[in-house]
């Protein structure tokens, strides 16, 4: 972020707007909303803004912007027609140290004015960093007419029980949870459906209930992430990550499905790699009880689904013997996700009746390696994935053509499918090793066999110039 967000006080504070046209009377008007002293400096000044000062609401100076204007400033706004003249006060107000913004001149300003959605004392504030102030027009337009009118009625009533829950309510997790409950459940539609008794109501009920209570539970769910795509991301799942204590993740969720979860939750980065330092199934159970113990609500926040390769199923299987609650959100598992942005359905009437999903690694038990059942998998009209397959490629092709796959089968890896990195290599069993040589694909990467993959050169519909089209080899 080249700007960071913060919301000033600016109660009896001076506030000096260096211009009066009408631009500056926009800023002044802003600025009135809260209750700094707003001080205008410029020679010629707009009839709006002299109406103002006769009301009281703010002080004129009639005259050419002087550097002694700035002393006791908070804040200042620049709005003059004059280039030189802007940026000759923006720099005299940086060697003050003191905030400045020059209107359309986002090189030489100090801060920017975002668009503001006003439902006071909630506010929200939209910016593009001064690359497009009308798309933060539009934004905030959008916005309005999503954010309830009564929102800022609501934000000062929950500030008025604050008082209350500060004093019966023990530790600020538990003080959370109650507002939680308050703002998600029936004591928050009933004050902005204009109930405000039967809000209350409510609300000494639940409190009451909170107070008297043993201290809570915890829990974890069993969060899929998606294939990559943080919009694949379920709002189940999203509801989930806003309201987790703390997060145990894969290697491989993105930051940008992070970035989704509550700001001040524990991140816990437990994910696997293969040749790499990676953290143990049996600590991550172990840290999952540990945490739910403590009475938090953890999210195991895993790629993909949880129960596709996820080892999800052992995790709960820990859970449960512990005694933790648990539940599960699904994800879109990497087949169905990474096939899809590919354009290459798993199933196609005329191409394939079935789909089978197989692990890329081979499982060790018995002294011996557990492969999987090659013949099946290389039978015609099927759709085989791999899972984690990139590393296996020559054993797994040289496995299906020796029981019976034909050389010639269309075969291709997507790697890091679903997001702007995805890269599909399409060839056939015979040429896809060789196709792939040098190209320093990454994971996570699947291999798809069967007729299907040959849609993927007129279906394609995603990142196609990222794409990686092998030549067909009879």
């Amino acid at each position: 972020m080249r700007y960071f967000p913060v919301f000033f006080n600016l109660d009896a504070k001076k506030v000096l707007v260096v211009g009066a046209g009408q631009v500056a009377l926009r800023k002044v008007c802003l600025l009135e909303r809260t209750a700094a002293a707003i001080t205008v400096v410029a020679p010629q000044v707009a009839p709006e803004l002299m109406q103002r000062a006769t009301a009281g609401r703010l002080q004129v100076a009639m005259r050419e912007f002087a550097p002694s204007d700035l002393d006791g400033a908070r804040l200042v706004i620049v709005a003059t027609p004059r280039r030189a003249v802007n940026r000759w006060v923006a720099k005299l107000c940086e060697a003050r140290g003191i905030a400045v913004n020059v209107v359309d001149d986002a090189g030489a300003s100090g801060f920017i004015v975002p668009a503001i959605i006003d439902r006071d004392p909630v506010l929200v504030a939209v910016s593009t960093a001064g690359a497009s102030p009308v798309l933060a027009r539009r934004l905030r337009e959008r916005l309005e007419a999503f954010i309830p009118r009564g929102f800022g009625e609501l934000a000062s009533w929950l500030r008025e029980l604050r008082a209350a829950a500060i004093d019966k309510l023990r530790g600020s997790d538990q003080r959370r949870r109650f507002f939680e409950t308050l703002i998600d459940g029936p004591a928050a539609r009933r004050f902005l459906a204009g109930d405000r008794r039967g809000a209350l109501r409510i609300a000494q009920t639940l409190l009451a209930t909170t107070a008297s209570s043993a201290p809570a539970h915890g829990e974890v769910t069993l969060v899929g992430a998606g294939p990559g795509d943080p919009e694949l991301l379920t709002l189940k799942a999203l509801r989930v990550l806003q309201d987790a204590d703390v997060i145990l993740h894969d290697r491989l969720v993105s930051a940008e499905i992070l970035d989704l979860a509550r700001r001040d939750a524990e991140r816990v980065c437990v994910g696997k790699s293969a040749g790499a330092g990676s953290t143990a199934q049996q600590e991550i159970n172990e840290l999952l009880v540990h945490h739910a113990k403590l009475g938090r609500r953890v999210v195991r926040l895993k790629g993909g689904d949880p129960f596709v390769f996820g080892r999800g199923g052992e995790e709960l299987q820990a859970l449960a013997g512990a005694g933790i609650d648990f539940s599960v959100v699904p994800g879109v598992t990497a087949a169905a996700g990474c096939a899809a942005y590919a354009g290459i359905p798993l199933t196609h009437r005329d191409h394939a009746h079935g789909v089978t999903f197989v692990t890329g690694h081979v499982v060790a038990g018995d002294g011996e390696n557990r492969e999987p059942d090659w013949r099946s998998l290389s039978l015609p009209q099927h759709t085989v994935v791999f899972y984690m397959g990139l590393g296996r490629l020559e054993h797994i092709v040289a496995r299906l053509i020796a029981h019976g796959a034909p050389a010639a089968r269309p075969a291709a890896v997507i790697a890091q499918g679903t997001t702007a990195q995805q890269r599909v290599v399409r060839a056939t069993l015979a040429t896809l090793q060789g196709a792939c040589a040098g190209m320093q694909l990454q994971s996570p990467a699947l291999l798809v066999v069967g007729d299907v993959v040959a849609l993927h050169d007129a279906l394609a519909w995603f990142n196609p110039a990222a794409d990686e089209r092998a030549a067909r080899s009879a």
